[in-house]
């Protein structure tokens, strides 16, 4: 009972705390913008240059307000925007009208999930085994060079790495495709063509991914495993002749490894954040391609659909992470 009301139940207060917070933060950003939904589809309906009856066009005014979620004063908006949370539907989208927003969302959501998580849990165990013997032979010189190339790509932009990637692979060296999810006209199915047709279109954008987020984790690793080396443990284990290949994975991984595993809770709660780019970059089919075109296109609805989701995965991510830290550290009790 002390576990639950001194340790889960103030961390479960901090999660809804969050969320509401950043739920409401997404609902005010648009609101603030000089961008009006509902008369950016009048202008597109004057555009064809019909007359229609001022009637009319009122009727459709508030029509789409009640839609959209902008009927009534700021609070009364608010509110709404809260229940629609609360049920999971945010109304229509304005961009591919009548389709639901949790429809569009939950189509593009398995593209986004199926590249960005894989490439990040790679690049973490791939930057943090490799940082991690690299810092505990750092005086070799194939450690020292592998400690370069992380400093060198490190603070390279991200987008720099994924078009020149795209020049170099897509263009110079035309093996992979361009950009797309699958070949134009391919439909989903369980076969090993359509399978390495997927692979075949995801390697560039999870390539870039993971050299960036690998620099990342290979500098912060080596530097861990080069401070616990010199622990008092490792020394004496040293002392006693215990095998290296034992001192390192028992002894200084294993203890370096842990402040790793919160990071990669938050990096894979945060995917959402890095979709946007990877995705107009290689034109892929997720999250941040609709999200860009919700933006440009003042699409409240999805915009605050995509936003909220994110939050929601963050939150989530850093709760579940710190509920089991404790059985990840043995110094950690539930107290």
């Amino acid at each position: 009972m002390g576990v639950l009301k001194n340790y889960v139940i103030p961390r479960l207060g901090i999660y809804v705390l969050e969320i509401f917070i950043g739920c409401t933060i997404s609902f005010l950003i648009p609101r603030f913008t000089p961008i009006d939904p509902v008369q950016a589809v009048i202008n597109r309906y004057a555009a064809f240059g019909e007359f229609y009856d001022p009637e009319i066009v009122e009727n459709l005014i508030d029509t789409l307000k009640e839609l959209y979620g902008l009927k009534g004063t700021l609070l009364e908006q608010y509110i709404g925007f809260l229940k629609r949370i609360i049920v999971g539907d945010f109304g229509p989208s304005l961009t591919a009208f009548p389709t639901p927003v949790t429809e569009i969302i939950w189509r593009a959501l398995p593209w986004t999930i199926g590249l960005l998580s894989i490439a990040t849990i790679l690049a973490w165990i791939i930057g943090n085994i490799v940082g991690g013997i690299a810092g505990y032979f750092y005086e070799e010189k194939w450690a020292k060079a592998l400690a370069g190339f992380a400093t060198v790509i490190r603070p390279v932009p991200y987008y720099i790495i994924a078009l020149l990637l795209v020049l170099l692979f897509a263009y110079v060296f035309p093996i992979f495709p361009m950009g797309g999810g699958v070949t134009m006209g391919t439909k989903p199915s369980l076969t090993l063509r359509f399978l390495l047709d997927l692979l075949k279109h995801a390697f560039l954008p999870a390539l870039s991914l993971i050299l960036t987020q690998y620099s990342v984790q290979f500098i912060i690793m080596r530097s861990l495993v080069i401070n616990t080396r010199t622990k008092d443990y490792v020394v004496f284990g040293e002392a006693m002749g215990l095998p290296k290949s034992k001192l390192l994975f028992k002894y200084v991984l294993r203890n370096s490894l842990l402040p790793q595993v919160t990071g990669l809770a938050i990096m894979l709660g945060s995917i959402f954040n890095g979709a946007l780019v990877t995705e107009l970059v290689f034109s892929y089919p997720g999250i941040g391609t609709i999200l860009y075109t919700a933006i440009t296109t003042g699409d409240f609805n999805l915009m605050m659909g995509i936003v909220t989701y994110s939050i929601i995965a963050v939150a989530t991510a850093a709760l579940l992470i710190d509920l089991l830290y404790p059985l990840v550290d043995p110094r950690i009790r539930y107290r």
